[in-house]
């Protein structure tokens, strides 16, 4: 492993604190009596306080010094005086420790007493500081000049998501989109228990992908010697809660499918869902939107959010519109009574790609898809939607071509889906039997095995059923005008980290490739030699090596090779 030259620095700092007998990483409980948020908003003046955290910054005045101490909750200010830290002749832990051999980054516990400083701000003089962890590699900390402007911020999407740990200690507004997260977790759980509702826990790893029409992960149980399910959704399980006896249930549940990538979707996710017996689809479209109103004012302290240009208002009540209305509103075209072939025609007439495999839900779902939910900015109910698009839901009263479901969009998105639950086992196995054809026609998303533990719980009896699914991911996006899921994602699924190739370049191939870099990585070939002005046998060796590691790669098109720097 080839280091840095601060991190060769930080390691001989690390063996100097040993060689004076001091544990850069002591096993000792530090007593942590306050946080810096406290310290602030209580402030007075001669309080004893107890805190510890990172040191991440250093004014150094000689004898003493102003720095500033981050914990989980903020910065507040120090002031490290040498006599005071080292009231007798000693004055190592002063002058040795803290001035030479404690870096930005590292871990310390300070003892001390709150006071104003000239200025009025509020400050901690440190008696005494404890050495708790030394950091060997240097954070990437942003700097700001006189004029407010700051440089070298650590802003790469590709490093903050892989290194979140360190994204999260160099830019504090991202520990708030966090903390956001966590408090429209516990209002939704605060919500359904004061509603009578009970959290449950079903299982991740299922015989059978349920649920929902989605690509699973599939893995094997060698106990048992049989494939397993990464859960695509909890509702089959949830229902037999139902079946059991319980009246209301609900589950936070990471769910996992075997899709795309992109900015609103990640492989592995977390869904709300909850079912409420003797309720329909109309009592829960006015429990939602009450639900996502108290969600949003907990969250952000308003029911008005932003989302990039827009602003949302998750005030009830929420207006509502039926599929076949908005398709026909926005196309012209009326779905209802329709064959597959006439859907299929409509929508190749309307520019979408459709393809054989589709079936006429996902023929409605395309084209409602691609000419109609992007028109839905604030919180809308499109509801009632064909049969085809819904296997799990009850027929409509009114009109047996149609489902007594609703999907709320919001800036052109979903965000929840609810139904009036199908509980006729003998109709639920015939919409399992067509899903299963569908899956033998070629559609993938389509579930080709029916689940027959769960027909059997039907067959023994589910009240009427009200089902809710939250994207609780796709959700905290919009309290928090974050447009990406990797925003709201701790740890978001990455592609495998590159291993860097460590080159020792001579100084003629460090030529080659700073000219490459000063001309945007890319090179004639000609002018590049000529530029370098290396001998010729100088510049075949540097080249041949600097292939040779793909650092470079010369093309050529027509009567001109092109170098580039690909390293």
């Amino acid at each position: 492993m080839q280091l840095s030259e601060q991190e060769i620095i930080r390691r001989d700092k690390l063996q100097a604190l040993r060689d004076l007998n001091i544990n850069p990483y002591p096993a000792d409980l530090f007593p942590v009596k306050h946080t810096s948020k406290q310290v602030k908003e209580n402030f007075s003046e001669g309080q004893k306080v107890v805190l510890a955290g990172r040191l991440m910054s250093v004014r150094d005045q000689g004898k003493a010094a102003f720095a500033e101490l981050q914990d989980s909750e903020g910065r507040i200010q120090m002031y490290l005086n040498r006599d005071v830290i080292c009231p007798d002749e000693d004055k190592m832990m002063y002058n040795q420790v803290f001035k030479k051999l404690t870096d930005l980054g590292d871990f310390i516990g300070i003892e001390g007493e709150t006071f104003l400083t000239k200025v009025g701000a509020q400050c901690i003089r440190v008696d005494k500081f404890t050495f708790l962890s030394k950091t060997i590699r240097p954070l990437p900390l942003p700097k700001t000049d006189e004029d407010g402007n700051i440089h070298d911020a650590f802003v790469d999407p590709e490093l903050r998501y892989r290194m979140r740990y360190v994204d999260l200690v160099v830019n504090p507004n991202v520990k708030e989109v966090f903390v956001k997260r966590n408090k429209l977790f516990t209002a939704m759980r605060n919500f359904f228990n004061n509603a009578g509702y009970m959290e449950v826990e079903t299982p991740i790893l299922q015989a059978i992908p349920g649920g929902a029409a989605a690509r699973p992960f599939i893995t094997h149980h060698n106990s048992l010697d049989i494939p397993l399910y990464m859960r695509i959704a909890n509702e089959l399980y949830l229902k037999r809660l139902i079946v059991g006896g319980f009246d209301g249930v609900y589950e936070f549940s990471k769910n996992f499918r075997n899709e795309g990538m992109d900015r609103t979707h990640n492989p592995e996710f977390t869904a709300m869902e909850i079912y409420v017996a003797y309720k329909d689809y109309n009592w829960m479209m006015e429990f939602t939107e009450n639900l996502l109103e108290h969600c949003a004012t907990e969250v952000n302290g308003s029911t008005e959010t932003t989302f990039g240009e827009h602003k949302i208002n998750f005030k009830a009540p929420y207006a509502r519109v039926t599929m076949t209305d908005s398709i026909k509103h926005f196309t012209g075209f009326d779905i209802s009574g329709k064959t597959e072939a006439e859907l299929f025609e409509a929508a190749r007439g309307m520019g979408i790609d459709v393809d054989n495999t589709m079936g006429k839900g996902k023929l409605i779902d395309e084209i409602f898809g691609a000419k109609c939910e992007g028109n839905y900015i604030q919180p809308t109910f499109i509801t009632d939607y064909p049969k085809e698009m819904s296997p799990l839901c009850k027929e409509h009263r009114d009109n047996p071509e149609l489902t007594e479901r609703f999907e709320l969009m919001v800036c052109g998105k979903e965000i929840a889906n609810a139904y009036s639950e199908l509980n006729d086992p003998i109709d639920q196995r015939a919409r399992f039997e067509n899903q299963m054809k569908l899956a033998e026609k070629g559609d993938d998303e389509a579930n080709g095995i029916i689940d027959e533990d769960f027909l059997r719980a039907l067959e023994y009896g589910m009240p009427p059923t009200s089902g809710l699914g939250i994207g609780m991911d796709r959700l905290i996006m919009f309290l928090t005008n974050n447009p990406s899921i990797q925003e709201v994602l701790f740890f978001p699924q990455m592609r495998p980290e590159k291993k860097a190739i460590q080159v020792e370049l001579s100084d003629e191939e460090k030529t080659i490739i700073l000219l490459l870099n000063k001309n945007e990585n890319t090179f004639d070939l000609a002018q590049l030699k000529l530029a370098a002005g290396l001998s010729g046998k100088k510049w075949d060796a540097s080249m041949k090596n600097l292939s040779r590691h793909n650092l470079v790669k010369v093309t050529l098109t027509g009567d001109t090779k092109t170098v580039e720097f690909i390293g």
